[in-house]
């Protein structure tokens, strides 16, 4: 006998589209990805779907296994993965999310890359990451021309062709990243790492990495120090010959959130590694791959903010409360609101991101120095939103969203991830700076940028006037680092906003993140906000 009705349960929010996001649509016809929406709209079905929903949840559930050694004590160093974190890098490598611009000539490819990211992203975070270090190794690896030239075609292949053979013998190649030590973290030159040349033109790297991307991957940069100081290696995990290279997997890191990736530490027991760039400009080399790591940083985060902000708003307007609907109760609607006006900066600001590197790809001056310094105080800004904004998310669905089966605490525990990632909040802030002081370029473009927006809002108006006194003042700078570069994002993200957001979230956000109308918690949106607007943006 039953013993009650279920019933005022938000009904399951899949299937839906993850690309039924009017900011993103705009953003992408807007910044010269329109020719891929078609793709982005379908990407965007495929990822709300039940079946790509439920990928995600098991391979998030079912994390990767380290086997150090076969049946029979040999050494193998291989990494078993659920069978749907399979499905789900194929399905992001065969619509191009990963080094694929790399070979595309049309306008706005990176673009259209970032919208795709976006959208699948939302399936299930973790394998994520090695489709973005296949994307930022190309501009790395083209300091060394003959690697690019054997490895780029294979690294933008839409083929994706797991296992661990000889590179040049795949269908298609992904690519990790390998730089930190114990003792230097963000410390990079403090790596202790060697690199011995051999007769053959290769070296012997010989070392410890602390943290290791995507270890189940083809080839990998690192640094390692040479007799001409710190430089940056391709290390190949199976050699020319098919012989495994001297790369031991140590142990798979036990992390808070990302659980469906690998991330491990390696030692290299004279691995073979082939020079990129020149002996003691490592760092300069490999930056080329880490700055375009930030770009998915944001998008990540972006998408991360998107997912919660859909599951709290589908769960409000599906859940009824002392008489009435959630989605109707005012204080509910004022933080939905909040939520969604920080998703809609974030999307902006990435899909602008996207477009800067798209314009750097195509020898575009303006949009380098613009891309550079944008990049560093986005990362910074965006990054460090997302675990805030998961948590009240999280809430308005409150004790369904703590438990597993909500989905919520996987966005949480993923959510402080990207702005640990390359660099955790002080080194992107002191980065900003840095990209301030030794390239002026990236200043005289940054006000360029925000200045087309002067004018139509005088709170926005007055930020820009703000942030030009805060660089004014060369005092303290370093200590007043996270202030400045603050002030510079939401500046940022505002003439975004203003110049081609939707005017009720454009007038929210500049009344609440620039002209100060705001509590601390989410939810403290001033009175005269048009939260109808704002939330049909959901």
């Amino acid at each position: 006998m039953d013993t009650h009705e279920v019933f005022n349960q938000a009904v399951d929010l899949s299937p839906y589209d993850t690309s039924a996001d009017a900011s993103l649509l705009d953003g992408l016809a807007r910044a010269g990805g329109g020719w891929a929406l078609d793709e982005v709209r379908q990407l965007g079905a495929l990822a709300g779907g039940a079946e790509a929903q439920e990928w995600g949840r098991l391979a998030n559930e079912n994390p990767p296994v380290l086997k150090t050694h076969d049946r029979y004590g040999h050494r193998i160093d291989e990494v078993e993965f659920h069978p749907h974190w399979h499905d789900l890098m194929t399905v992001a490598v065969e619509h191009g999310l990963h080094a694929s611009p790399w070979i595309d000539d049309r306008v706005g490819a990176h673009v259209a890359r970032a919208a795709k990211f976006y959208v699948w992203g939302q399936t299930e975070a973790g394998h994520m990451c090695p489709i973005s270090m296949t994307y930022a190794v190309v501009p790395a690896l083209r300091h060394n021309p003959s690697l690019a030239a054997q490895y780029e075609p294979l690294l933008a292949s839409r083929e994706y062709d797991f296992g661990l053979r000889v590179p040049s013998e795949k269908r298609g190649l992904i690519a990790g990243m390998s730089m930190t030590e114990k003792q230097g973290g963000s410390d990079v030159r403090a790596n202790t790492t060697t690199a011995t040349p051999s007769s053959d033109g290769t070296y012997s790297i010989v070392g410890h990495k602390w943290f290791t991307s995507a270890p189940m991957s083809d080839m990998f940069l690192t640094l390692a120090q040479a007799p001409g100081g710190l430089s940056c290696f391709m290390l190949p995990r199976v050699l020319p010959d098919g012989t495994r290279n001297r790369m031991m997997l140590q142990r798979l890191k036990d992390k808070l959130g990302n659980k469906s990736n690998a991330s491990g530490e390696l030692e290299y027991h004279g691995a073979t590694g082939w020079l990129v760039g020149e002996e003691g400009r490592g760092v300069r080399t490999i930056i080329e791959m880490v700055n375009m790591t930030r770009l998915d940083c944001v998008i990540g985060s972006a998408a991360g903010i998107r997912n919660a902000t859909v599951r709290a708003v589908h769960h409000a307007r599906h859940r009824a409360a002392f008489g009435a609907q959630l989605i109707d109760q005012p204080l509910m609607r004022n933080v939905l609101a909040d939520l969604t006006i920080e998703s809609e900066a974030a999307t902006a600001a990435m899909i602008r991101l996207a477009q800067a590197t798209d314009g750097s790809a195509r020898g575009d001056e303006q949009e380098s120095a613009l891309r550079r310094i944008a990049l560093a105080i986005t990362k910074y800004w965006v990054c460090k939103r997302a675990p805030a904004h998961a948590a009240e998310a999280l809430e308005c669905l409150g004790g369904n969203g703590y438990v597993e089966e909500s989905g919520m605490p996987r966005l949480f525990r993923e959510s402080p991830l990207m702005s640990i990632w390359e660099g955790s909040g002080n080194v992107a802030a002191l980065d900003s700076l840095r990209a301030l002081a030794r390239q002026p370029d990236s200043v005289e473009a940054f006000f360029g940028e925000i200045g087309q927006a002067s004018g139509v809002d005088s709170r926005l108006d007055d930020a820009i006037a703000r942030v030009g006194k805060e660089l004014s003042d060369t005092s303290d700078m370093e200590y007043r680092a996270r202030r400045v570069v603050e002030l510079m994002a939401l500046t940022f993200q505002g003439a975004q906003l203003v110049m081609h957001g939707n005017p009720a979230v454009a007038d929210a956000f500049c009344a609440t993140r620039l002209d100060r109308d705001w509590g601390i918690a989410f939810g403290t949106l001033p009175t005269g906000v048009d939260t109808a607007a704002v939330l049909a943006r959901v």
